[in-house]
């Protein structure tokens, strides 16, 4: 994969990138977040220091993320957490991206076949078939908890109807 490539998938979900890992964090500062995102996309992409702060003012003025001041000697050390906003909005990206990656499954599999009947399709090397298989099943892991915590929580939402109709006045 060319470094452009790469370089492009990550600058539309930058926001929502830069939202989880000060999710995940609790509380981080700027040079963390350039850290994380730099490993996420495996050394070939880092934002400028300028760009960054840049979106975390945003979100901070969007209410999306709030900031804290450190001191250390004379140095001063802003990090951030998520605010409540900020939660609902991570957690609707959240939910767009499951349904994206199902999405994107199925246009993976059709651009594969549709290279296969044009002639570009080639024989996939053992590793690569590997890496595909772990990603899978990683995949499908995650998959069948979401379904599990789904069907828990239809089985919860269910009981407690039929607790009220059971219990309801009649009127």
């Amino acid at each position: 994969m060319s470094d452009s490539l790469v370089r492009n998938m990550f600058t539309v979900p930058m926001r929502n990138l830069i939202l989880l890992i000060i999710g995940l964090k609790g509380e981080t500062h700027g040079y963390e977040i350039l850290k994380e995102i730099e490993k996420v996309s495996r050394g070939s992409w880092k934002p400028s220091h300028g760009n960054l702060y840049t979106m975390l003012n945003k979100m901070v003025e969007e209410g999306l993320i709030e900031p804290r001041e450190e001191y250390h000697g004379k140095r001063k050390l802003v990090k951030y957490t998520l605010t409540e906003k900020g939660w609902n909005y991570l957690k609707e990206a959240n939910e767009l991206a499951l349904q994206s990656l199902y999405i994107a499954v199925q246009y993976h599999e059709m651009l594969r076949e549709k290279l296969k009947q044009m002639g570009y399709g080639k024989d996939i090397a053992v590793e690569a078939i590997d890496g595909y298989v772990e990603l899978l099943d990683r995949v499908i892991s995650i998959l069948e908890a979401k379904k599990k915590s789904l069907l828990e929580l239809k089985e919860k939402a269910e009981k407690g109807r039929e607790k009220k109709s059971v219990t309801g006045t009649g009127s």
